[in-house]
């Protein structure tokens, strides 16, 4: 506040776990700046968490961050623009998740604001605080080892030497309770989860440890595993599977993409009603061809049709009346509809969807979600991908990288492989909003029940914090 007051700019961080109080913090930050006349932009790194604070958007869009961004980039915005206006009489940038992007993001936005600005201090002497929680999933970036990962975070970036890191340590949502009878319970599995998300289980270890799960959160006896993690999450279903209060309060996380589409295959077939199947139209975006390249002419609409990639809907999506379903990209932010979104199919027709929001900011308003041309902003493959789908994928069961934003009330943790990046397993359990929420099955390749997983937390994250 008296950096804003005195305008002398200056970085921050505010660091702290599930339930400390950022949301509270951000809003009453923002709205105690903007009763004096000044203009705060507060933005996110995901558009779950854009949807939590006043006025929010993502910081991509919001800054014309390129994607994907490079070392010397900088963002997109003309110096006579709107945007650059607004930027100048800016007194307070709120930036949350940000341990999710990687560092060139808010390098590019330093370069963007010195030159908006014509200074040479950072961020144009800017007041800008970040906000976060290093315990949870880093900047992913495709085929990257440990260090790689470490060196994208933002307190591997030059801007964390000007950075100041306030911590937030209090579980509010447990003083909330102070006087119910299980609250040392709740501090318990708030301790442990603390723990885990730290690395500090099993101790000594480099961050890659195989951690005992407590006897209560297990699910030992079943056939048919992907059975009976459906049962222990959604119990009673077919009296509730149209509920949007029901279906928004609960899902199944696993790690990997084909574990789920496993999950919401199985589940979607229990349903009653007409089973509608869309198919995309893939092709090979020919501007990014050099002209004499005619190579990729063999590439058949069948070997196009089966490419998967992290932020492409598949080839194939089936969906019923009653499906609920997230969003893979930003629509309409001020809708609420952005990446992370969850609906639940209301109408299908051949070209259009009628859905109803179920989470964010816009609970219960009707909506309509057309085809989109989508590309991979990293294509993993030596050519650019252009598929014509549906931007969603059924959310019965969700990964845990998607699942980092929502909270539930109960979250059924299936666990067949391993979790393989820092920060997913604490992810995973700190979903759900009590102890009695969270159950977890895990197996090895034969299905017989295991009691312990891997767990990967990369330790140097929380050394200059």
């Amino acid at each position: 506040m008296s950096s804003v007051s005195k305008e002398k700019g200056g970085v921050y961080f505010l660091h702290g776990y599930g339930g400390t109080g950022k949301t509270f913090m951000w809003r009453t930050l923002a709205a105690r700046i903007r009763s004096r006349g000044k203009i705060v932009l507060t933005v996110a790194t995901s558009g779950i968490a854009s949807l939590l604070l006043p006025g929010g958007r993502t910081a991509h869009s919001k800054f014309k961050i390129p994607v994907p961004a490079f070392e010397n980039s900088s963002c997109n915005i003309d110096g006579t623009s709107e945007l650059a206006q607004l930027l100048k009489m800016t007194k307070l940038i709120i930036w949350d998740e940000a341990p999710m992007a990687h560092r060139f993001c808010f390098e590019a936005l330093d370069r963007t604001l010195r030159d908006i600005m014509s200074s040479d201090k950072i961020f144009g002497g800017k007041v800008v605080v970040f906000g976060g929680d290093c315990r949870q999933i880093l900047p992913v970036i495709p085929r990257a080892n440990r260090s790689d990962i470490i060196n994208a975070t933002i307190n591997s970036s030059y801007i964390w030497d000007s950075c100041e890191v306030l911590t937030l340590t209090k579980n509010m949502r447990l003083q909330q309770n102070a006087m119910s009878s299980d609250n040392q319970e709740l501090k318990n599995f708030s301790d442990w989860l603390l723990k885990v998300g730290e690395g500090k289980l099993s101790e000594p270890n480099d961050g890659i440890v195989e951690i005992d799960i407590p006897a209560e959160f297990l699910i030992h006896d079943f056939d048919n595993p992907i059975q009976a993690i459906f049962q222990s999450t959604y119990p009673d279903f077919l009296n509730y599977y149209n509920d949007p209060q029901y279906l928004q309060s609960r899902a199944i996380l696993a790690s990997t993409i084909e574990c789920v589409e496993e999950i919401n295959d199985y589940i979607l077939s229990l349903i009653p009603g007409e089973e509608q199947e869309y198919l995309s139209s893939d092709e090979i975006d020919r501007s990014e061809i050099n002209d004499e390249c005619q190579s990729f002419d063999i590439l058949t609409p069948e070997f196009l049709n089966s490419l998967r990639c992290s932020g492409l809907p598949g080839h194939k999506l089936k969906l019923k009346v009653g499906t609920p379903i997230m969003l893979m990209r930003n629509i309409d932010q001020s809708m609420g509809l952005c990446n992370g979104t969850r609906l639940i199919i209301t109408r299908m027709a051949n070209h259009v969807l009628e859905a109803k929001i179920m989470s964010g900011t816009n609970i219960g308003s009707m909506t309509y979600i057309p085809r989109m041309d989508m590309s991979p902003s990293q294509s993993p493959w030596p050519f650019k991908l252009t598929r014509r789908q549906f931007p969603i994928i059924v959310s019965y069961a969700m990964t845990i990288n998607k699942s980092q934003g929502q909270s539930l009330d109960s979250v059924g943790l299936y666990l067949p492989t391993s979790v393989f990046s820092h920060g997913q397993l604490y992810v995973a359990m700190s979903r759900v909003k009590s102890k009695a929420g969270l159950k977890i099955l895990i197996h090895d390749k034969d299905k017989i029940p295991l009691s312990t997983t891997m767990n990967v937390v990369y330790k140097e994250v929380f050394e200059n914090l």
